[in-house]
């Protein structure tokens, strides 16, 4: 930290991570360190849709406000660009509260000696129960049985207690997993529990799992009744499972994806659908974020789950993700290494 004894401090939070989530937990993460004074601020929210470093001079213009000498900002959404950069040279340290600081110009920060940080695992648990939860939405059809009973007052979701319209059980079914980090790992361990037959893959995971290891994602496929992505997205996953590896799973398979989006070609999986190779599928992300009006899921209602993306929204997520980046301040405050710095 600078040598001086204030630290400003500018939590910039949204309406998931709360400006007093920040406030109360750097204060606590604090109360230990040498300063004799300690100033929280922020701006006025929400910053809105922020989803990547890009130019929204409102948005800038309240961040540069808002940063007038401060050290350290703290920020679930808000833009930390060149010019929030350039116009803030006290500014030394960034934490943003998300597994990854898209909202940073890296470059930027890194040509200014501003450390950025950011709060990795804090979603874990939330999306890994909210992937069962869409699995067994998908597969027992929860959602097209509640809408029209809800909705209408209608029965005809009775139709789904047939054999031929009702859905598959967790128990002894083949379930593979691609990809085995924090998400992953949890979902295994919870589909281990209900005695699903589960298999992973991942090239970049070795020791023990929960599940058995299969060596190709092809195999993986072809043996699978079910499959739920877990990959990070990177230049070589995007587009992981196109049309060729939709083709490899059994027919009448079930797709899960709460990863991201682009790990999956939308446009094979909705002929899948259509065909009747896939038999339901259950999205929480897609390749284009919010989902187009025009979009062909929105047609197969009666075969998808959609959610806007929501896997990770929990209050524990808020509460982790503000703590995470609490604890970042903390260390920088008593000079200590950073555990998550990306500059």
């Amino acid at each position: 930290m600078t040598s001086g004894n204030s630290v400003r401090v500018v939590a910039a939070g949204d309406h998931f991570v709360l400006p007093s989530l920040i406030t109360r937990a750097v204060r606590r993460e604090v109360e230990r360190a040498d300063v004799e004074e300690l100033e929280l601020g922020w701006p006025l929210e929400p910053f809105g849709p922020v989803a990547e470093v890009q130019e929204a001079s409102d948005a800038e213009d309240a961040m540069i406000e808002a940063l007038a000498g401060a050290q350290v900002l703290v920020t679930q959404m808000g833009p930390v660009t060149e010019r929030v950069l350039a116009a803030c040279p006290d500014l030394k340290l960034v934490v943003v509260c998300r597994g990854g600081p898209v909202n940073v110009n890296l470059d930027a920060a890194k040509n200014r000696d501003v450390r950025v940080c950011f709060a990795p695992g804090r979603n874990a648990a939330a999306t890994a129960e909210f992937t069962v939860g869409l699995m067994l939405s998908a597969l027992r059809r929860i959602p097209q049985a509640h809408a029209p009973l809800a909705g209408r007052g209608s029965w005809e979701g009775a139709t789904y207690y047939t054999y031929e319209q009702s859905g598959l059980e967790l128990e002894d079914l083949p379930v593979g997993l691609v990809g085995y980090g924090a998400v992953g790992s949890r979902v295994a361990r919870v589909l281990c529990a209900f005695g699903a037959r589960v298999m992973v893959y991942d090239p970049y995971v070795h020791g023990e799992i929960h599940g058995l290891r299969v060596t190709s994602l092809d195999d993986l496929l072809r043996r699978s009744r079910v499959i739920t992505l877990h990959a990070r997205l990177t230049p070589e996953t995007r587009g992981l499972i196109g049309a060729r590896e939709l083709g490899l799973l059994p027919s009448g398979a079930v797709v899960v994806n709460v990863a991201r989006g682009p790990l999956l070609d939308e446009g094979a999986l909705c002929d899948a659908l259509e065909s009747g190779r896939v038999s339901a599928a259950a999205l929480d992300t897609y390749e284009r974020e919010p989902l187009p009006a025009r979009s062909r899921l929105l047609a197969l209602a009666d075969r998808v789950v959609l959610t806007p993306h929501l896997g990770g929204a929990s209050r524990a997520v808020a509460e982790k993700a503000a703590r995470i980046a609490a604890e970042e301040v903390g260390r920088w405050v008593r000079g200590e290494p950073l555990a998550h710095c990306l500059t």
